[in-house]
């Protein structure tokens, strides 16, 4: 007979973790529906744009809209503004459409979004590719945006519609006219949802409340494409680091929906008949590490080169994932499965590394011992074993490894620092991305080589990389696109612009009573259904 934990047991199991609040709010003796998330990690940063973390992306789709989405198949789509494009090809038209409201009531407009827009640019690394190709960016009235190129530029729509992890999400303009290196503090959006500043308890509880004034689409959704249409009064993302506690909670439906489960746990998921579960990003997710190409060691190639040569994905991925179901050796920097799916270069990686070859190379660059600072995120479970595996396999290679815990959080934050790692900073961390944000040499961060100012944590210095990128971009041809595209592989590889880990597929799970879940590579909770 199969037994389902009491109630009052998740409740106890729950309180430690600040839930006190969410216990005992009036929301929850029935009044309104409101659904409880546990996600893959807590959020704490609250500025989509100036943050690449994909907890903060989602957020960013609860809250905020886009004026193109992006529909299942890669295609962008029309979503708060219908465009048209100048025979030239080098003016675009957005005229937003009837409705739209900022959840202060105030009408959203064409300045908001030309102010949106071009903070967004100065921060995403497409958005600062396509920059270079543009004349301006106007409002020629309250509801048109007018984009002008000063050459052509072929990926206008598809980064504005890109799903990744700085999404050009529309703020009202005193929202967007945030001076640069600073977090918005106003999250004023015009998305499906309302975010409830006051019940904000940071890393452990968010709160969304449904946007009542919001007019969806009428098309079907698809991505972050078509209708978003809210079908609960509020959703709460709670934090549950430990995922037995979640998945127990699950169980007593103290909550409805966990993003990730852990595959050795999923047995348990399959055993409860009140529970259901499946893979809700159906290319999955790139598990990678990058180094930081400022300092001593991974400023010298051949040591980036000796490191790589360490790795061996097999055991990564045993390590995260261990089901072999769920996981596929890939070396591609675009993901494997996508239109550009390359692995030239990356060899190594899926044959179970080369561990003499990463002496000899480490030897012959005259590594001095210089210690390698890991950053290991001890609170997220698709994060915690790479740095484990991976310092162990640097170690054997002759590495002075120094692995630092934290929590994803603080890592998050650390990556920005540029200090020399004796001074705060960092040599190497692991990450992981949706094979959907990644899957061009316009929208992969990880591929800009502009340096201390310009590119992803990390900051390579690559002028060849982005003469390719803009060679990839500026192509009309796609067979023409593909070869670049492998040429920027073989470069990313011999660079060690990052090192692909793998690809992998998370699972999540959800109670029965929950209906109509979306898929793609952002969680979100339109369309969502939850029945009594």
């Amino acid at each position: 007979m199969k037994v389902r934990p009491s109630r009052s047991l998740v409740t106890r199991l729950l309180l430690p973790i600040g839930l006190v609040a969410a216990m005992h709010a009036p929301f929850a003796m029935g009044a309104e529906k409101t659904l409880h998330a546990v996600m893959s990690s807590s959020l704490r940063v609250l500025d989509p744009i100036a943050t690449t973390a994909q907890i903060t992306r989602n957020h960013g789709y609860m809250i905020y809209d886009t004026l193109i989405g992006m529909d299942e198949n890669f295609v962008p789509k029309p979503q708060m503004a219908e465009w048209t494009v100048s025979p030239d090809g080098m003016t675009y038209n957005f005229t937003l459409r009837d409705g739209l409201l900022w959840h202060d009531g105030k009408p959203v407009t064409a300045a908001d979004c030309v102010a949106s827009l071009k903070r967004w640019a100065r921060y995403d690394v497409g958005g600062q590719l396509m920059m270079k190709y543009t004349a301006g960016i106007t409002a020629t009235n309250d509801k048109t945006i007018t984009l002008t190129l000063a050459k052509p530029f072929g990926y206008v729509l598809q980064l504005l519609a890109k799903p990744s992890s700085v999404a050009a999400f529309m703020m009202p303009e005193r929202v967007a006219d945030t001076p640069d290196g600073k977090m918005i503090t106003d999250y004023t959006g015009s998305g499906p949802y309302k975010f409830v500043a006051g019940e904000f308890d940071p890393g452990n509880r968010v709160v969304y409340e449904k946007f009542r004034e919001y007019v969806p689409r009428k098309e079907p959704a698809s991505g972050t494409a078509g209708g978003k249409v809210v079908k609960v009064d509020r959703v709460e993302w709670i934090n549950m680091p430990d995922r037995m506690t979640a998945i127990n909670a699950l169980s007593s439906g103290d909550i409805d929906f966990i993003e990730q489960v852990p595959i050795d746990l999923l047995p348990m998921i399959q055993a409860d008949d009140h529970l259901k579960s499946g893979v809700l990003s159906k290319l999955g997710l790139m598990t990678g590490g990058r180094m930081n190409f400022l300092y001593p060691p991974f400023n010298n190639p051949d040591i980036r080169r000796a490191a790589m040569l360490a790795m061996n994905q097999k055991d990564v991925l045993d390590a995260l994932v261990g089901n072999p179901d769920y996981f596929r050796q890939c070396a591609s920097v675009f993901g494997c499965g996508t239109v550009l799916d390359s692995q030239a270069g990356g060899e190594s990686l899926t044959s179970g590394g080369n561990l003499e070859a990463a002496k000899a190379l480490l030897k012959k660059a005259g590594y001095d011992g210089t210690p390698v600072v890991i950053m290991q995120p001890t609170d997220v479970p698709s994060q915690a074993p790479q740095p484990v595996v991976a310092a162990q396999a640097l170690r054997k290679a002759g590495f002075n490894v120094d692995l630092q815990p934290m929590d994803w959080q603080t890592l998050v934050s650390r990556r920005a620092n540029q200090n020399p790692p004796e001074q705060g900073g960092w040599n190497l961390f692991f990450t992981y991305w949706n094979a959907e944000t990644i899957w061009n040499p316009v929208v992969n961060p990880m591929l800009d080589g502009g340096g201390q100012k310009g590119a992803w944590f990390g900051w390579p210095t690559d002028p060849k990389m982005n003469e390719l990128r803009v060679d990839f971009a500026t192509a009309t041809d796609p067979a023409r696109q593909k070869v670049i595209a492998v040429e920027i592989q073989k470069r990313a590889m011999d660079q060690v612009s990052y090192i692909p880990l793998g690809q992998y597929y998370d699972v999540a799970a959800w109670n029965s009573h929950i209906s109509h879940l979306m898929t793609g590579p952002s969680t979100v909770f339109w369309n969502v259904e939850k029945s009594d």
